[in-house]
């Protein structure tokens, strides 16, 4: 029997999260900043999430700042047990909306600690470390983490924007459970990173799961949409989903009527020839 929960689920540790999830950024104000337009609205959207089967929704403290947090812990708590939270942590905003790094020791104790009272909770599931470039080293950075997750406050460790390499250095400190990096049907760099980390048991979750694709791969996207009947946004998610087990997806909305549309990608079959023409979708030239 299939399981009827959004993309089937995927094992965090010990958490079992769906494989579609939801990701809050969308909930705030322009360029993530601020307070929505219609907080009430907004507050509809999780709760709808949480009634449609999802049990993974991304955040991050740094969101609004804040927003997302409060809107969370205002919509869902008292949390459902199923329902797994997963943050992150390595940047802040200034007053201009900028998104400065936030990196040091005591930074990242603050930004735990601040999640867990906006979110309203006393340990979180899962904590993703945002990394500022390829060359950084996590190695301080993730020890502290881990540190906090030895005191109870964080249930697992994760990575965001971050190399096979730096992986494995934090590997070397504390498990890593997830990796958060870019990556959808038109952008594929992380191909290899993917199957190494499925063979290990390790979550993947592509953000901007649609960003970047030309005109003409939207062509592809279009047509293969218009014969499944879907639309060409459920089509690139289906198709992330059906790449490999270990992704999981968390795209955003602030619109009820879109998460439904993102929630039905993961009943969205896509033939073989569909799949072959998606996969050829990296190679796309763009027309001149």
């Amino acid at each position: 029997m299939s399981d009827p929960r959004p993309g089937g689920t995927f094992p965090l540790g010990d958490l079992t999260v769906t494989r579609m999830g939801y990701g809050a950024m969308q909930l705030t104000g322009p360029r993530v900043f601020g307070p929505p337009a219609d907080r009430p609205g907004a507050v509809a959207v999780l709760r709808e999430a949480v009634r449609l089967g999802i049990t993974h929704i991304d955040t991050s403290d740094y969101y609004g700042p804040r927003v997302t947090n409060e809107i969370i812990r205002e919509a869902l708590h008292p949390y459902p047990e199923q329902l797994h939270l997963v943050t992150k942590v390595g940047f802040t905003r200034d007053e201009s909306g900028g998104w400065p790094p936030a990196s040091s020791p005591a930074e990242l104790r603050q930004a735990v600690h601040d999640n867990l009272a906006h979110l309203g909770l006393e340990c979180i599931d899962v904590v993703n470390l945002r990394i500022g470039g390829p060359r950084e080293s996590v190695a301080k950075s993730f020890s502290v983490l881990a540190e906090l997750r030895e005191q109870g406050l964080i249930r697992h460790l994760g990575l965001s924007t971050v190399t096979a390499e730096q992986i494995a250095e934090a590997q070397e400190i504390a498990p890593v459970m997830c990796v958060q990096n870019l990556y959808n049907i038109a952008h594929r760099g992380d191909d290899d990173l993917i199957d190494t980390l499925a063979a290990q048991g390790i979550a993947y979750v592509p953000y901007f799961p649609l960003g970047g694709i030309s005109p003409v791969q939207s062509g592809v996207l279009d047509d293969v949409a218009e014969r499944t009947g879907s639309t060409p946004k459920s089509v690139a998610l289906a198709w992330l989903l059906r790449r490999s087990p270990n992704i999981l997806l968390i795209p955003g909305t602030s619109s009820v009527g879109h998460l439904h549309e993102n929630v039905a990608a993961a009943e969205l079959h896509l033939p073989d020839d569909a799949i072959a023409e998606l996969d050829g979708i990296a190679a796309q030239p763009e027309k001149s």
